[in-house]
């Protein structure tokens, strides 16, 4: 069996999360939204430290004009080289400034978030501590949407 398969068949049979209800706020117009990217590449400056590997639950910000981030995702199965290529693979920087530019949306957020992806099954503390903790300097940032770009 392949490790795409494996990888796969195990995603497959994760126990999923189920909450009584589900929080919404609705967002302004989007052509008036400040808009964040999320993503779970693991992504870092140099100047930070690495995700330190399974069960890091941490998470970096960094800047609308930080560049040159490095992909912190080492999973074997992941295939980098799209990312070598175009960064907005994982990180759409680049489409969400065009975006803004056409007005489309109202303003890129000046600062984004990155987690590492592979974490425990339940995700509790993404889900209770350092996903609240992110969505907040995000939130403080007057970041009205939120992108998710899942690696």
């Amino acid at each position: 069996m392949s490790s795409d398969q494996t990888m796969r068949d195990l995603m497959a049979n994760l126990p999923v999360p189920e909450f009584d209800a589900t929080p919404w706020a609705p967002p302004p117009p989007l052509a008036e939204a400040t808009v964040a990217i999320v993503t779970s590449a693991g992504l870092h400056r140099v100047d930070q430290d690495p995700f330190a590997g399974r069960g890091d639950h941490s998470y970096r910000m960094f800047d609308r004009e930080d560049r040159g981030l490095v992909l912190g995702h080492w999973s074997s199965n992941f295939d980098r080289s799209a990312f070598v290529l175009d960064h907005n693979v994982v990180y759409p920087i680049d489409r969400l400034e065009e975006l803004a530019a056409d007005g489309i949306i109202g303003s890129v957020a000046p600062r984004h978030v990155a987690f590492a992806g592979n974490q425990p099954d339940t995700v509790a503390e993404v889900r209770l501590d350092t996903g609240p903790a992110a969505a907040a300097e995000l939130r403080a940032d007057g970041v009205d949407v939120a992108i998710l770009t899942p690696v």
